[in-house]
């Protein structure tokens, strides 16, 4: 019998769901990564906003945000794990499975801290317009992760999750992989990006990207325009090819780098419990198992009015 808020029975039930043979490449690993990141990548530390608290892709304005399109196969894959431990809360949930999956495909060992609530409205969701887009260069990738808090040095370890998973033109729009192996974590990214020729492609959806077709194995590897941005800039490429020579290092840094960023938005006292204002509802809020009802359309889609206006204004520029 598990006990209350029993995390070591939650990490091996997430290694039990990780091989999923009919998904991509067998394994839901690089899919569980990404749903960390992108639930954590949406903080604004000028205004604290954002961050791994809440879970907001439970409700549509973030789930349905085109910058986390697939990652409803993530969350879908975890609502067992959820259904058997109503306990934990989706933030910690998603955040969790995602150092589990890094750590099972061969990557370093993540410090990862309970006690991120879940949002029980979505009053506080972020606005869209936070998460990267790889057709952009080294300006867009400072603006996005300066505005979390993050130095050149860990923009660049933490673009090594790019060793994981692969791209999808009916989600992101680009398409392939950009690793031989792309469910086995290692430093194969920053090798390839400095050893292989890449070359200028556009996909028939009309977006550009960068390709090495390896004749003998009759392979197609990828890179996105942010990626080679890293490796063209002069302050990014250092760190680029020190990885690429350093795998070692580049664990490191990349553990360190990963635990902040499931941190962003969390603040802590000195025993490490959770202190943000959304946590005085109950403290550790764990929302419920979503329903296996299929919801109702107009309920899908509202969004609660500061959300609202602050969607117009990011639409405003576009």
């Amino acid at each position: 019998m598990n006990t209350l808020r029993d995390f070591a029975a939650v990490r091996k039930d997430i290694v039990a769901l990780l091989h999923q043979p009919e998904y991509d490449d067998g394994s839901a690993g690089p899919v569980l990564v990404r749903l960390a990141w992108h639930s954590s990548g949406t903080y604004d530390a000028e205004t604290d906003t954002g961050g791994s608290n809440g879970a907001g892709m439970r409700y549509e304005n973030e789930g349905g945000d085109p910058s986390n399109a697939g990652l409803q196969h993530a969350r879908v894959f975890l609502e067992t794990v959820k259904e058997k431990y109503p306990w934990i809360t989706y933030s910690d949930l998603w955040t969790l499975a995602g150092i589990v999956a890094i750590k099972e495909m061969g990557g370093p060992e993540i410090e990862w801290k309970s006690g991120r609530t879940d949002y029980v409205d979505d009053s506080k969701l972020p606005p869209r317009g936070r998460l990267p887009d790889g057709a952009q260069g080294s300006d867009h990738i400072r603006f996005i992760f300066y505005r979390m808090g993050f130095n050149d040095q860990e923009i660049v370890a933490l673009s090594g999750a790019h060793n994981l998973g692969r791209c999808h033109s009916d989600r992101s729009g680009f398409h392939g992989v950009w690793v031989n192996n792309p469910t086995r974590f290692s430093n194969q990214y920053f090798k390839l990006m400095t050893s292989l020729d890449w070359k200028r492609k556009k996909l028939d959806n009309g977006v550009e990207q960068f390709v090495h077709i390896d004749e003998d194995l009759d392979e197609e590897l990828m890179m996105l325009p942010t990626d080679l941005a890293l490796l063209s800039d002069p302050s990014f490429s250092p760190w680029v090819k020190k990885y690429a020579a350093d795998k070692e290092a580049f664990f490191g840094d990349f553990a360190k780098v990963f635990a902040k960023l499931i941190e962003l938005g969390i603040e802590r006292d000195e025993n490490g419990k959770v202190v943000n204002a959304d946590n005085e509802r109950g403290g550790y809020h764990s929302a419920p198992k979503k329903t296996g009802r299929p919801g109702m359309p107009d309920e899908a889609g509202e969004e609660a009015e500061p959300l609202a206006e602050e969607n117009i204004l990011f639409k405003a520029k576009l």
